[in-house]
């Protein structure tokens, strides 16, 4: 698998995807992570990629004309399952579109920055709007972290234990259960006494209540269609 990222602000990247997971990840050959610096496409002296609004609107845009280059510029080289924008008022992420990118062979990341990106680059070039959450970040770069977090470690081989990532939370449309370690008895917080039972068929009962009853409480809307 295959990421390029688009990006006024590599750096905000360094950290996140050299890392953990990705970096094993990345270190066993499993996914390839470029980052774009898109000043090395603008224009002019200052490598210039945004501008003023047309209307009068405060803030700085960024330009059609960088992004699309080097978007056209990576195309040249391959196909892309999807050119993702990572925005606000895009579609919230849930872990049904980490699955679905995780399958994936290439995939563009443009980061939104300054006010946002000029709308000609939306409705042309990207062929996905994903947010990752209803607030305002300083650019799209840590949405993008996030996105290819979610995406990586879902590649087989990306987890010592791939059954790991099929007992996360979403993974069945609910919250994963508590879980728990040695000591059984801390200060006199115990662990369940059917976790220490040794009979699979009641912990996974168990499990699977826990899993229920936490959705209800914490993510009651992940049961409406349920109801």
């Amino acid at each position: 698998m295959r990421f390029d990222i688009i990006t006024a602000v590599p750096e905000l990247l360094d950290s996140p995807l050299n890392h953990s997971i990705v970096k094993r990840a990345r270190d066993k050959g499993l996914v390839d992570i470029y980052v774009h610096n898109l000043h090395d496409w603008g224009s002019g002296n200052y490598k210039q990629i945004d501008d003023y609004a047309f209307g009068g609107d405060a803030g700085m845009v960024m330009k059609i004309e960088p992004v699309y280059n080097l978007i056209e510029h990576l195309k040249g080289e391959r196909d892309y399952d999807e050119i993702i924008y990572t925005s606000p008022d895009g579609k919230i992420l849930d872990q049904g579109d980490a699955n679905e990118i995780s399958c994936m062979q290439n995939v563009i990341i443009l980061c939104g920055h300054y006010k946002g990106i000029d709308h000609r680059i939306r409705e042309h070039l990207v062929t996905r709007e994903i947010s990752v959450g209803d607030y305002v970040l300083s650019g799209g770069e840590i949405p993008a972290a996030i996105i290819v977090d979610a995406a990586v470690r879902l590649i087989p081989g990306a987890i010592g234990d791939e059954t790991s990532a099929l007992s996360d939370s979403f993974q069945d449309g609910l919250l994963s259960p508590p879980v728990y370690t040695r000591p059984a008895d801390f200060k006199g917080w115990k662990v369940p006494d059917v976790l220490l039972s040794g009979n699979p068929k009641l912990i996974k009962a168990w499990q699977d209540e826990q899993a229920l009853e936490r959705t209800r409480q914490l993510r009651p809307h992940l049961l409406d269609g349920d109801q």
